[in-house]
């Protein structure tokens, strides 16, 4: 394609794209961002409820959040793209567009996800049978941060 024969709309819209293609939003944890009061880092505690261990089963709230709304996501990238290309915002925004709504996606899943109940002993020791809800700090602690693709943090 000739860029030097499009509008300045055009220019602008394809300045953006670029600056799309080279970054990405990471939604969940960031290691050190948030501690149990044992000093346990929730990065720690997602990953055993997301995948399971020997103690806990898995409770996949994370990749839930994308399953179970794949056509809502896709929805809302499609109408991102539909603004960028009217004027009405640009990839900064986008990326944090994005980042506000899969963060929203995770912490619903948290509280309305449907998992394996909660063991009679940890019913007893939270006073809920909710399993992934205790204080609440955990999904609290949902965040997004914007990276260079490939960066590893």
């Amino acid at each position: 394609m000739s860029y030097d024969k499009l509008t300045p709309e055009g220019k602008r819209f394809y300045a953006e794209i670029e600056k799309l293609k080279k970054l990405q939003v990471r939604v969940g944890f960031q290691r050190g961002d948030a501690t149990e009061e044992d000093g346990t880092d929730l990065v720690d505690i997602a990953a055993w409820n997301e995948l399971g261990n020997e103690h806990v089963p898995s409770r996949p709230f994370m990749r839930d959040s994308v399953d179970k709304h794949k056509d809502q996501i896709n929805a809302f990238l499609k109408n991102q793209l539909v603004l960028l290309a009217q004027g009405k915002t640009d990839a900064n925004k986008i990326l944090n567009a994005i980042g506000v709504f899969q963060k929203g996606l995770v912490q619903k899943e948290i509280v309305d996800g449907e998992f394996a109940p909660n063991a009679p002993s940890t019913i007893r020791k939270k006073k809920s049978d909710k399993p992934l809800i205790d204080t609440g700090t955990m999904r609290q602690s949902v965040n997004y941060v914007i990276t260079k693709k490939g960066d590893v943090k």
